[in-house]
């Protein structure tokens, strides 16, 4: 009789009570950072949050195009059962609750520190 589970999950995660633990990134234009900061101070958990200046995030378009852009990012962990709170608190704050970015935890561990993040988004381009 072995103790130990005959099946693995699929990717295994950091989880409790409210769900996966995940790292939470939010890229804010620097000029905003004081009032991001003010909106994740209103959410009902503490949030500790590390602040990197000239991060490199890599944005890949609706047509594969990658471009690179330096921003301001905040990131802290956080449980999954509590991202529409801090989706909510950015609202109320005036900023889009879509610039939430959450990743697991354990390949956020596992990342290479000079890796850049990957995040699609769609870039509106106006033709003239």
């Amino acid at each position: 009789m072995s103790v130990w589970p005959k099946t693995l999950p699929a990717s295994p995660t950091l989880s409790g009570r409210e769900g996966a633990l995940v790292c939470v990134s939010i890229d804010v234009d620097p000029r905003r950072l004081e009032s991001l900061l003010e909106a994740l101070a209103q959410t009902r958990f503490p949030i500790n949050p590390q602040i990197c200046h000239d991060a490199a995030v890599v944005y890949l378009s609706a047509d594969g195009r990658e471009g690179t852009q330096t921003v301001t990012l905040v990131e802290f962990p956080a449980y999954e059962g509590r991202l529409d709170e801090v989706r909510n608190a950015l609202d109320s704050h005036g900023f889009e609750p879509a610039s939430v970015h959450a990743t697991s935890m354990l390949d956020e561990i596992q990342r290479e520190p000079t890796e850049a993040r990957r995040w699609v988004k769609q870039r509106v381009t106006t033709v003239q």
